[in-house]
């Protein structure tokens, strides 16, 4: 009797789990839009549409395919990505339309018992996956509740922005100015774009010499650095982040501003007395404050900004109300904000109006922030071998996916970012007529 040669038993193994593999991609697959290249873990291929391939899709974990058939949300696939499972290369951005392709998938009954079938037949391969200790992937199992305690605040706040300064320092501006850029020429550099933005959020304040500015939410110090050292104000900046704190101070120190500039560590809830400041900023910071907590926190701008100043608003808004359990919400929450909310900008404004702020002005800013994201994007992914000895793989991933998802998100309208210049009800602001001093 002869026996098999082992050998090639084996080789007619994976070549019977790979035909597996790629039945269910395919049934998976059908109806994409676009054209790519499926590899999978022993370097099968396999193409899908016709052209160039925009990018190729790697599949290294054949059980993954067991989870896609039963649980076809885009997260899953997300999620994959960040611990290595399956891997990208190539355009991301093309890739990121499997997004809506997995969204509007809808599998017969039989198509899925086809797809359970073929999914038993594939390898239990042991998996080498990235080791999660104090990993963003880790990290995830905090619990947030969206209750937007002081305690619960502070380590959403943590949560994203104590990774590192560095990692930061990285694919931000020579400024590290963490929010949309303003970019009058598609061609402007994102270093002269974000010092575009400082100077536009200044002049809309109307600045000048002494005046006392608050910026809620102050981030590494951009904004009341750049207005105290060009607009002579007296600048202070509060924020959650310790390390956003510790080079904020150190920033202040080296560019010799402790006489103009201080920040601290507080929550905008623990700003104490009555008409302090004469403007108050907040950038990129109300979209941490919760829905619920948006009265809270309109009425204490309200209450330290004296009569006749103004509050500039600036922050993401989406195009549906409130803050409803989606694809997009349950992604933002879980690896990126926790935590954060947005709503439309309707509700935004009707919220300041109902908080007794007369609204001044309103500028969208929607594209802007897709040229800058991209930026962002194309600058970490330069910084690729710098970034991964500051962070772990998987937040080097979940970084480049967020910004790149968010870039298309952006140009095709569904998340949108205001600036909204507002002043107390009852007392005239120091404006002009018209705008026309803001471009000169």
């Amino acid at each position: 009797m002869l026996l098999a040669n082992p050998q090639s038993q084996l080789k007619s193994a994976s070549s019977a789990h790979a035909e597996a593999a790629l039945r269910i991609l395919k049934r998976l697959l059908q109806g994409f839009v676009g054209c790519a290249t499926l590899r999978l873990w022993n370097d099968r291929l396999h193409s899908l549409g016709t052209g160039v391939p925009a990018f190729t899709l790697v599949l290294r974990d054949p059980m993954l395919l067991r989870k896609l058939i039963t649980t076809r949300s885009p997260v899953l696939l997300a999620d994959a990505y960040f611990r290595g499972q399956i891997d990208v290369e190539g355009d991301l951005y093309s890739a990121l339309a499997l997004k809506g392709h997995f969204e509007g998938l809808s599998l017969p009954w039989r198509d899925k018992l086809s797809m359970l079938l073929d999914a038993w037949r594939l390898p239990k391969r042991s998996y080498s996956r990235p080791k999660l200790a104090d990993s963003t992937l880790a990290r995830i199992a905090q619990h947030f509740d969206h209750r937007h305690s002081r305690k619960s605040d502070r380590a959403a706040i943590a949560f994203h922005y104590d990774v590192s300064n560095d990692f930061y320092a990285l694919w931000l501006d020579t400024e590290r100015v963490y929010s949309c850029a303003y970019f009058e020429t598609a061609q402007d550099s994102l270093d002269q774009a974000q010092r575009n933005k400082l100077d536009h959020i200044c002049h809309k304040l109307r600045l000048q010499a002494n005046d006392r500015l608050l910026d809620i939410g102050c981030g590494w110090g951009a904004l009341v650095c750049w207005a105290a050292k060009h607009y002579g104000v007296r600048a202070h900046g509060i924020t959650l982040s310790q390390q956003q704190l510790d080079y904020a101070r150190q920033r202040i120190a080296a560019e010799g501003l402790e006489d103009k500039v201080t920040v601290e560590l507080r929550d905008y809830r623990d700003l104490e007395g009555v008409g302090v400041y004469d403007k108050v900023s907040s950038v990129g910071m109300f979209e941490h404050v919760g829905l619920a907590n948006l009265p809270a926190y309109l009425a204490t701008v309200q209450r330290v900004l004296r009569p006749g100043g103004l509050f500039l608003n600036h922050g993401i808004t989406h195009d549906e109300e409130g803050w409803n359990q989606t694809v997009a919400t349950e992604f933002i929450n879980r690896y990126v904000f926790p935590d954060g909310e947005f709503d439309c900008v309707s509700n935004i404004q009707l919220g300041m109006e109902r908080a007794g702020f007369e609204i001044q002005d309103v500028e969208a800013l929607r594209r802007h922030y897709a040229l800058t994201l991209r930026h962002w994007v194309q600058r970490l992914e330069d910084n690729r071998e710098a970034a991964l000895r500051e962070v772990d793989e998987p937040t080097y991933r979940v970084w480049r996916l967020y910004m790149a998802a968010c870039a298309l998100e952006f140009e095709a309208g569904g998340t949108g970012i205001y600036q909204i210049l507002a002043s107390r009800r009852g007392a005239e602001a120091p404006l002009p007529l018209t705008r026309k001093e803001l471009y000169s």
